[in-house]
């Protein structure tokens, strides 16, 4: 397979509605950022990979077909995907894989997403919770938080971990978003307001929870040959892993201590490919799929950050702040940062190439050379794809 670097990134802030934007419109603007950034212009793009998750947020039918157009892509190759939270990540990986077989030479990611449009929470809520197993889990009232809940609930009576760790992370999360000027929600909390805020499912309060957001980011991968047409030195993905698990959450297999296979599969064929045998001092950055807080936690582990049971500890002694062994979610994460779902793994991604870069403002990690940037999606991590990004 031929090498394969980004050299374009760009994407729109990030806010709960964008009122005054179309999804094509906030595609348009980080196309736009990207191309800049790249030194391209749109003739340059050979095909374009969207990022779009639900159907029912942007009130569109194929969504995809319609930005291609308005973008000025017609008569190109355009493919859309759609795997949930990990719409982002499969998408990159689609793209990896044009650019890698040789099948183009430089592939546009778009990713976007306008949740606002829909009528109100419960609408917004009820067309994710279409993601669950419609057989069984559905009409038993599944849900995100439900299912994320249940993992989560097990470290707790596993390893000890408790409502006031998981508040650490929003702590720190909303408190990174402070310097990411295109994040949706920085804050100065405390452990103790987090406590405070409304329960939504035992052990999840409200700012437990992700954000519900509005945006698009957008990132250009191209050939090693290609490399030479553009202004900006390619960030190489030296690492892609994807994997997935059974939708239907009560009959998966007993996965011994990972409480999200996919993730650790997806993480191990990354490392693979990339060669790390040690993650913990091989990767300096992260930016992770935090959907809730006690996630981020599970996550420390699945990652080899630290050891199983080990990721209070780990969060407990500074590893994933700023200053810490491994910071992980500088941008504030989808707890502080945004999460426009397809926009998300796109938006990771083009964190982690400003991270290598050096341009990541007052959200620089010192010394980054190589970095990780990680979706998922479906119910409890149903799927999941991890990418390993070198300077």
């Amino acid at each position: 397979m031929r090498r394969v670097g980004i050299v374009g990134i760009g994407n729109t802030p990030f806010k709960s509605r964008h009122i005054d934007k179309t999804f094509p419109r906030l595609a348009y603007e980080s196309v736009k950022a990207a191309l800049e950034d790249a030194g391209a212009s749109k003739d340059d793009v050979e095909s374009v990979v969207y990022s779009i998750y639900n159907d029912f947020f942007e009130h569109c039918m194929m969504p995809d077909h319609h930005v291609h157009y308005l973008l000025g892509f017609a008569r190109r190759p355009g493919v859309r995907i759609t795997t949930g939270g990990a719409t982002g990540g499969y998408a990159l990986r689609a793209a990896y894989a044009e650019v890698a077989s040789g099948l183009h030479d430089v592939v546009m990611v778009v990713g976007v997403e306008k949740v606002g449009d829909l009528a109100n929470v419960m609408e917004m809520v009820k067309s994710i919770t279409y993601a669950a197993d419609p057989f069984f889990e559905a009409a038993l009232g599944a849900s995100p938080a439900g299912s994320y809940g249940a993992a989560i609930r097990f470290h707790m009576d596993n390893y000890g971990t408790t409502q006031e760790d998981m508040a650490l992370v929003v702590v720190k999360n909303k408190g990174n978003a402070k310097n990411n000027p295109d994040a949706q929600s920085p804050m100065d909390l405390t452990v103790e307001d987090v406590l405070a805020s409304p329960m939504i499912i035992y052990p999840l309060k409200v700012l437990d929870h992700c954000l519900n957001s509005e945006g698009a980011a957008t990132v250009i991968l191209v050939s090693e040959e290609a490399t030479s047409r553009f202004a900006r030195e390619p960030v190489w993905i030296t690492g892609v892993g994807a994997s997935t698990e059974s939708g239907r959450q009560a009959e998966r297999d007993d996965p011994g201590r990972s409480l999200f296979p996919a993730v650790r599969a997806s993480a191990d064929a990354a490392y693979a490919m990339a060669g790390v045998t040690d993650p913990a001092s091989a990767i300096q950055v992260a930016e992770v799929y935090d959907s809730f807080s006690g996630v981020e936690i599970l996550l420390y582990e699945e990652f080899g950050f630290c050891g199983w049971g080990e990721g209070t500890r780990f969060l407990k002694e500074g590893g994933p702040d700023m200053g810490g062994r491994l910071p992980v979610n500088p941008s504030g994460g989808l707890i502080g940062g945004e999460h426009a779902i397809g926009a998300t793994g796109v938006y990771q991604a083009a964190e982690i190439v400003r991270q290598i870069r050096g341009e990541a403002g007052a959200r620089q990690v010192p010394g980054v050379k190589a970095g990780l940037a990680q979706s998922m999606g479906g119910a409890r991590g149903a799927y999941s794809v991890t990418m390993v990004l070198e300077g």
